[in-house]
């Protein structure tokens, strides 16, 4: 899959993953995917209600080296 954007958001907490994230996505058409990198614990509840509510796709979430998960989400 081809990332469009990748966002590092390691280091920050909630809510400021998902609010980077939010930023970065209004910058991309619709279709267009992002790949969201946070070490946030509460970001595994915070992106997928984020993209519920935004009408975008959590495509997947993975665990990534040194704690981190990745977030790819497709714009709505």
């Amino acid at each position: 899959m081809k990332i469009d954007l990748e966002v590092d958001a390691v280091g920050l907490l909630c809510p400021l993953p998902v609010l980077r994230a939010r930023k970065r996505l209004q910058g991309l058409h619709s279709g267009q995917v992002l790949c969201l990198v946070a070490d946030d614990p509460a970001a595994i509840v915070d992106v997928p209600h984020f993209c519920q509510e935004a009408g975008h796709e959590l495509v997947a979430q993975t665990e990534g080296g040194g704690g981190t998960r990745r977030y790819v989400i497709r714009k709505g």
